[in-house]
């Protein structure tokens, strides 16, 4: 499956009347298309881009600049580990060697069961937990190579799942807005009007607004 399935279209349409601007709305819906297949296909970019009225480029380069979305298939766990400045100083480096070794894969690889795609990324923002590994993006601190292995066995037998969702379902609980507080019901604050004119002044504008500014000027030199 690659487009959005019917179910998870109702739910896009939802996210969007959350915004104003459809557009707004781009990044919670790869999101979806994540957590439908686990990673982000092109369809479901194409789908995202029909939803939202751009093009599918447009979403492919938002999508790309976030390291969470994958645009080929994972495992059911993507485990990351840490191999920046404070877990590299406690022995990042060794558990990564050993996590290869352990799942029989190089980083960035899958494991031959499907279950397992291991990463070496940089800082998790965990420094005081360090050698600090994610798993789905859920975090595992202060690892050894001991913890590892008993954690990479909690994992297959099944025993994190209800802590641990699979990869691209970031949480079980979806987020309700009443629907009378979407965006063009009224109910929400009219948009504050911009104060500050941007760039795209004409020139007699920009003119007006040097002579007034220069008149403010001279009226405070008095």
């Amino acid at each position: 499956m690659s487009r959005l399935s019917p179910e998870r279209v109702a739910q896009a349409q939802e996210i969007i009347g959350r915004f104003p601007v459809p557009r707004s709305a781009l990044v919670p819906l790869v999101h979806l298309c994540q957590e439908q297949d686990g990673y982000v296909a092109e369809d479901a970019m194409e789908h995202v881009a029909e939803l939202i009225g751009c093009t599918p480029a447009e979403v492919a380069g938002t999508a790309t600049f976030y390291e969470m979305f994958k645009f080929h298939p994972v495992g059911k766990y993507v485990v990351s580990v840490c191999t920046n400045i404070a877990c590299l100083l406690l022995g990042a480096d060794e558990l990564l060697e050993h996590a290869e070794r352990a799942l029989a894969v190089r980083a960035g690889a899958t494991t031959e069961d499907g279950a397992i795609t291991l990463e070496d990324v940089e800082c998790i923002a965990a420094c005081t937990l360090a050698p600090c590994i994610q798993v789905n993006y859920r975090y595992f601190g202060n690892q050894t190579q001991d913890s590892f292995d008993a954690l990479m066995a909690e994992l297959r037998a099944g025993r994190l799942d209800a802590e641990i969702p699979p990869h691209g379902l970031l949480a079980r609980v979806r987020p309700h807005i009443d629907p009378a507080k979407w965006a063009g019901t009224g109910s929400a604050p009219p948009p504050t009007a911009e104060r500050v004119p941007g760039p795209a002044l004409t020139e007699s504008d920009g003119a007006e607004t040097q002579g007034a500014e220069t008149q403010g000027r001279s009226r405070r030199r008095r």
